[in-house]
């Protein structure tokens, strides 16, 4: 049975971060899996990066997501302090919290990130999704949790067949409608 307790620890290095996050937590909630969110910065805060290394290991979490956008050095170093598994999400949209009006890319559209992740020394390896893929890290957490917790298991299978049947629904709908019309009403 799955305690009321977070089992998982989402970070990320700024609030900027947060508008790729959520779709982390929105996983995880819909699975009824415990989380704890929170801002750690390893450039600006390294100190509390390792502080909540520790705190994750003294909680009994049993994954850490870290997103990071940029140099992206939040997961990684998360990963040098804990026994933990940790997910890392490359982010490369961020808000340049001088315009809060409109979304900046990354110089390199994300691929900073994403390669300053999946480049990690061996001693400290992270598991990776793709960039701003925060939903396929909380998709990971959960089979990783599916482990220790088997009552998540039907509900990852119930996952997969809600998607194979929206993806059949989307195809029978092509073949009626024809390949323009679908477009023109999916993505008018």
């Amino acid at each position: 049975m799955l305690p009321k307790k977070p089992l998982v620890g989402i970070i990320m290095g700024s609030s900027s971060d947060s508008k790729i996050m959520h779709n982390a937590a929105k996983i995880l909630d819909d699975f009824g899996i415990p989380h704890e969110d929170q801002i750690v910065s390893a450039h600006r805060t390294p100190t509390r990066l390792e502080e909540y290394a520790k705190y994750a290991e003294k909680n009994q979490f049993r994954v850490i997501i870290a997103g990071a956008g940029g140099s992206a050095h939040l997961p990684g170093m998360i990963a040098s302090h804990t026994i933990l598994p940790v997910v890392a999400v490359p982010i490369m949209v961020y808000n340049d919290k001088s315009d809060k009006k409109e979304f900046k890319f990354s110089a390199f559209g994300g691929m900073d990130s994403l390669l300053s992740i999946v480049e990690m020394p061996n001693g400290s390896p992270v598991a990776t999704v793709g960039v701003n893929k925060a939903a396929n890290a909380g998709l990971y957490a959960v089979k990783i949790l599916s482990i220790e917790f088997s009552e998540l298991k039907p509900k990852l299978k119930k996952f997969k067949e809600r998607q194979h049947l929206s993806v059949i629904a989307e195809s029978d709908e092509l073949k009626k409608s024809g390949l323009v019309k679908f477009v023109a009403k999916k993505f008018k």
